[in-house]
């Protein structure tokens, strides 16, 4: 490998944007190649982030051998055939959340990267989020003792966005759960593991896309409340509750700047502000990995994504949420 990491870009939209901006942040990244179905839209998008190569398919990017790392932003239903794709040409991968549509695909991307022996990863960007590994060490210490309650909410008003696209249409695997329902999921299980049962509800739009999905995880000792949703708005907070204390996270907390700690009635904030977006600390993640020699990362593992897709699917069969190319 170069001395800098070279980067290639596959998927232009906002998500994308927002990763190009915090890779130009992180020292030893070179944002090499994007590329587009279009190549004019490829041309622009280089030209606004200063990128090296355009490329008007994926296949010509893949096929470049300067590009020593692929960042995969494309719809969910695209991300298992461009990760194997990429594997195959010798590429690593990090791709965008959800990393497969159940588990059957997450399980033959993985043996495309052990196969093809290079470095995979799930995108999942609040892992490595700075106040979200710092609530994570609390948890772990017991600092706010065995953990009783976790609550986590993420939903925003979607549903006068075009239905033909990504969020809305059941061809492209739409719809709250996968899009940002896996994040309440994520917090649950990485302060509490797999639970012992699961009660979901989902309400859906008349295009039969799930628009509404509300969970509680149970466990031995504790229990978690989750939801997602396109219907409305919701607070975007999290709280995470031990027989010692309480951590709350505020709005929008999956891109956490900070956290507050209630122990005895007393409150302490904490606040930790991220470089750029957020997304700088997974792409470090990345370089220590490769840097390393590691073919998958200890704090987002392959298992991780595995038991993530799980609970997803477990979800998803409760609540007969089927996409139409899955019939």
């Amino acid at each position: 490998m170069s001395e800098k990491v070279r980067w290639g870009i596959i998927g232009l939209g906002n998500i994308a944007r927002n990763f190009v901006k915090d890779l130009a942040l992180v020292d030893g990244a070179q944002i090499y190649a994007a590329a587009s179905r279009n190549l004019e839209k490829a041309k622009g998008f280089v030209e606004e982030y200063n990128i090296t190569k355009a490329f008007g398919s994926y296949k010509e990017l893949l096929e470049c051998k300067e590009v020593d790392v692929v960042y995969i932003a494309t719809p969910h239903t695209s991300h298992c055939e461009l990760s194997i794709m990429a594997m195959e040409h010798g590429k690593h991968v990090l791709c965008e959340k959800p990393m497969g549509i159940n588990r059957a695909e997450v399980e033959k991307m993985i043996v495309s990267a052990q196969q093809n022996k290079v470095f995979l990863m799930e995108a999942l960007w609040s892992r490595f989020n700075p106040s979200i590994r710092k609530v994570k060490q609390m948890v772990d210490s017991g600092d706010i003792g065995p953990l009783a309650f976790v609550r986590a909410d993420f939903a925003f008003y979607a549903l006068d966005r075009d239905f033909e696209g990504r969020v809305l249409n059941p061809e492209l695997a739409g719809g709250s759960l996968l899009d940002i329902g896996i994040y309440p999921i994520f917090l649950a299980n990485l302060l509490l593991g797999k639970p012992d049962q699961i009660f979901s509800t989902s309400n859906f739009h008349d295009n039969g896309v799930e628009v509404q999905t509300s969970m509680i995880f149970k466990y031995p000792k504790a229990q978690a409340i989750l939801y997602s949703g396109f219907t409305s708005r919701s607070e975007m907070k999290a709280e995470i509750s031990g027989e010692k204390g309480t951590i709350y996270i505020p709005a929008r907390w999956h891109e956490a700047q900070g956290y507050t700690v209630e122990r005895n009635g007393e409150k302490e904030e904490f606040v930790i502000p991220t470089t750029g977006r957020g997304y700088f600390y997974e792409i470090k993640e990345v370089h220590h990995c490769l840097d390393q020699g590691k073919l998958e990362s200890r704090l987002w593992s392959h298992q991780n994504s595995l038991d993530l897709i799980s609970l997803m699917d477990t979800v998803r069969k409760q609540n007969g949420i089927v996409f139409p190319f899955e019939e």
